[in-house]
């Protein structure tokens, strides 16, 4: 059973638009003398977690002759599921054996598939989509705690890579502001395809995971920053970009200089990391190895850590020189995705040949379940060396 504090927890609820769902609608009304009077009414709240794990889907559309509801797969099945029509204009259906987890999820009318304007959403799939929490009842490591908080910053600086002005949102941990002598090691952390520069907020929770990290005494006191993945050369033709762009040259050559000029970094490759999940991953991999004299910390979650350029070849080569100069290289997945056992089988050759790593797995699939808990282990792990 689930309980009402968790299921009550503002981070599951939280997103882009709103802090408080205040489940109401503005009823337009007049008094007995004609005049303004206005009142609010409570609506069905559109992702009913119970304290089972069933959760109840509310849709309103009076005129639909249907409405369906689907997850994406994984924790949250894609088969649509019909909801039933009251009364008053709204559908609902209650489902059970939904995983526990972070769930994107469509609905359907009259065989469309539309938003729910009640139910939470952010950016995901490449597109504005609802999501949902059914949290763990063994796990709180995301959610909103009672302890200090960091704060969540959104930056402009100028690429001289791209030509434009570029945007990053930058996590400090609680007493920056309040501590200016000290200085702080930094993390670099990347979206996957689909996403944006804040879904590690809004989807992620790495805010919270840090202040709770933090506050356990679990990991370092650091800086997190977090860019958009999709990057092209100045006068460049996007069509059919490379999946990766040149987000690499834009970390190196114009966000840690930046960064480092603006906040109270440790502006050395010991005190820099790189993560990223899927796509973001991927682009991990490539910056590390390509700018090794920046970074001495990789996280790659979900992607494949296949050496593909000759410089990654020729350090994976040499596990001397590889241990001394790298001090973490972990790579996680989710426990369910393809991806999870190729690279323990990847890494457990390369671990037999003396390079020093952490293989990990999450429970969840190719999801933000199972990336932040990756994330939670990664950090954790960062600068103990």
């Amino acid at each position: 059973m689930l309980s009402k504090e968790m299921l009550n927890n503002h981070a599951l609820s939280a997103h882009a638009l709103f802090f408080d769902d205040v489940c109401r609608n503005l009823i337009f009304a007049t008094d007995k003398d004609g005049r303004p009077a206005g009142r609010y009414a409570f609506r069905p709240e559109a992702c009913k977690v119970h304290e089972n794990g069933d959760v109840t889907f509310s849709f309103y559309a009076p005129n639909a002759k249907q409405v369906q509801v689907a997850g994406l797969g994984g924790g949250f099945s894609s088969e649509k599921r019909d909801m039933e029509k009251g009364e008053d204009g709204w559908w609902h259906v209650t489902i059970s054996g939904i995983e526990s987890g972070f769930h994107y999820h469509d609905y359907y009318v009259d065989g469309t598939r539309t938003l729910n304007p009640y139910a939470p959403y952010g950016y995901g799939c490449g597109r504005v989509i609802n999501y949902f929490e059914l949290p763990d009842k063994y796990s709180n490591f995301y959610l909103l705690q009672d302890v200090p908080h960091g704060t969540v910053r959104m930056d402009y600086y100028k690429s001289e890579v791209t030509g434009k002005f570029r945007n990053c949102w930058v996590y400090t941990p609680p007493g920056y502001e309040t501590s200016p002598d000290k200085r702080y090691p930094v993390l670099y952390l990347q979206h996957g395809g689909g996403e944006s520069e804040s879904t590690w907020v809004w989807h992620g929770k790495i805010n919270l995971i840090a202040d709770n990290l933090i506050a356990d005494n679990a990991c370092k006191e650091l800086i997190i920053v977090m860019n958009c993945g999709n990057a092209y050369p100045k006068g460049g033709n996007t069509e059919g970009a490379a999946l990766f762009g040149c987000i690499d040259d834009v970390i190196a050559k114009d966000c840690i200089p930046f960064i480092d000029s603006k906040y109270r970094t440790i502006a050395d490759r010991r005190g820099r990391a790189m993560a990223g999940l899927s796509m973001g991953g991927g682009q991990t991999k490539r910056t590390v190895f390509k700018y090794p004299e920046l970074f001495a910390n990789a996280g790659i979650f979900s992607a494949h850590f296949d050496a593909e350029s000759e410089r990654a070849k020729e350090l994976l080569s040499d596990p001397d020189r590889f241990n001394s100069e790298f001090d973490l290289l972990f790579v996680g997945a989710g426990e369910y995705e393809p991806v999870c056992e190729y690279n323990r089988e990847l890494m457990r050759e390369l671990r037999e040949k003396g390079i020093q790593s952490v293989i990990y797995s999450a429970p969840g699939w190719h999801d933000w379940t199972a990336w932040r808990y990756c994330a939670r282990e990664f950090i954790s792990r960062l600068w103990r060396k």
